[in-house]
């Protein structure tokens, strides 16, 4: 099978689309067929035998001058103004730019593919491209968006900030309207797929439950765990990602702990609501923070820790946690979104604790901090459970299966119209 795997942004390392492409499209061309990614900055890091084609927006968000107004020279075309346009007005452009883009490079390819996957772009554009390249169309939905922005605007501290917030948001209405026009829809998890049913309003008939995996690199350590360290990873320092909430919980913990470490694997907005918080609750000296390490490097950190936890308000799967899990290092986790599916509602790999719930948070912590018999056997449960239940292979196995529905639905409406 020839498939066009599209993605407006591909961050490699950290940042669920980035790594759904790279492992996918690898154990898709293990499996026999041919994969070209189509990307949009940040471009994907991809294993040999993957073709990647850039799509370059304007990279308006790049580090270290996010927001930046380009130069006159470098706008191409009207897409290029829209783009700027959109980022001025406080909106979010990407994922209707690169739509458009992406199909115009596509219509002088069409011949050369067998079906287009879309990963959560859901750009507006997206809704012609069956009619108008002859091709089926297949969509990754990690989680709607949609949720991502209630949990902004709750914790929005202004007014001003929420106008903005429901600015920036403005692209989650295209992306409703476009997944209910999708033929088949990829989702991580059965969370998801009851999420996007009833955010988004699409037929559940639609959806396809395809578990993520787990890359090999994911290893339990050698070394020995540092005493006293706690580590949590988020992809981005948004709300829904519970940090505060842990921030206030190690604190919390400090006061009896004073060895304890913090070690956040995520890199926080200056001036935002996590660095205020260090300072208000006093802990800077007793939290480091990293970002922009290796897999290899990352692997090595979650081994180093004595417990992981992730405090998320909300998630479509959460990788990180089935990451720590591979590495067997023991879980507090959320119960919110696909969290408990990942973990598995037995608790044998983890503790739950209700979704920003600082006291709980700590408390359960502190018990597994003090329980090396319960620890070892958490972090032997989820390597288990990863080994059984999270493999690339096995998502690209099932995501291939989607794909012939795909293409044999396609044919079935194309030879009925034909008839007519």
């Amino acid at each position: 099978m020839r498939v066009a795997l599209l993605s407006y942004r591909s961050k490699p390392h950290c940042g669920g689309q980035g790594v759904y492409v790279r492992h996918l499209s690898r154990e898709l061309v293990a499996l026999g067929h041919e994969v070209e990614v189509f990307s949009g900055q940040p471009y994907p890091e991809l294993d040999d035998g993957v073709r990647l084609t850039k799509v370059p927006s304007l990279d308006l968000y790049r580090e270290p001058d996010p927001f930046r107004t380009p130069w006159p020279w470098e706008y191409r075309d009207l897409v290029d103004v829209q783009e700027v346009a959109t980022m001025w007005t406080a909106g979010f452009p990407e994922p209707r730019t690169f739509s458009r883009r992406v199909l115009s490079v596509l219509r002088e390819r069409a011949g050369d593919f067998d079906l287009v996957h879309d990963n959560q772009t859901l750009g507006s554009a997206l809704i012609g491209l069956e009619r108008e390249l002859g091709l089926p169309l297949v969509t990754t939905i990690h989680h709607p968006i949609s949720i991502d922005r209630r949990i902004d605007l709750a914790n929005a501290p202004t007014l001003r900030k929420r106008l903005t917030l429901h600015r920036w948001y403005g692209f989650v209405r295209m992306q409703a309207r476009v997944a209910r026009r999708m033929r088949t829809l990829v989702v991580p998890s059965e969370s998801s797929a009851r999420d996007v049913v009833r955010e988004f309003g699409v037929d559940p008939a639609r959806t396809r439950v395809v578990l993520l995996g787990v890359d090999d690199t994911f290893v339990p350590p050698t070394e020995p765990r540092v005493p006293g360290r706690i580590l949590a990873m988020a992809s981005a320092d948004a709300p829904v990602k519970g940090i505060a909430t842990l921030l206030e919980a190690f604190a919390k913990l400090r006061t009896e702990r004073p060895d304890l470490e913090l070690l956040l694997v995520t890199k926080p907005i200056a001036g935002g609501r996590t660095e205020r918080l260090l300072d208000d609750l006093a802990i800077r000296d007793h939290v480091r923070f990293v970002h922009g390490v290796s897999e290899d490097d990352l692997v090595r950190l979650m081994g180093s820790a004595e417990v992981a936890c992730v405090p998320s308000l909300y998630e479509g799967f959460s990788l990180p946690t089935a990451e720590l899990m591979a590495t067997a290092t023991p879980l507090v986790v959320s119960r919110a979104g696909a969290i408990p599916e990942v973990v598995g509602a037995d608790g044998h790999c983890a503790d739950l604790v209700e979704p920003g719930d600082v006291g709980a948070l700590a408390t359960a912590l502190a018990a597994l901090l003090d329980d090396p018999a319960r620890r070892a056997r958490y972090g032997a449960a989820g390597r288990r459970r990863v080994e059984e239940l999270f493999s690339w292979r096995a998502a690209a196995a099932a995501t291939a299966a989607t794909y012939d529905e795909a293409i044999r639905d396609f044919a079935r409406e194309r030879g009925s119209r034909a008839d007519r």
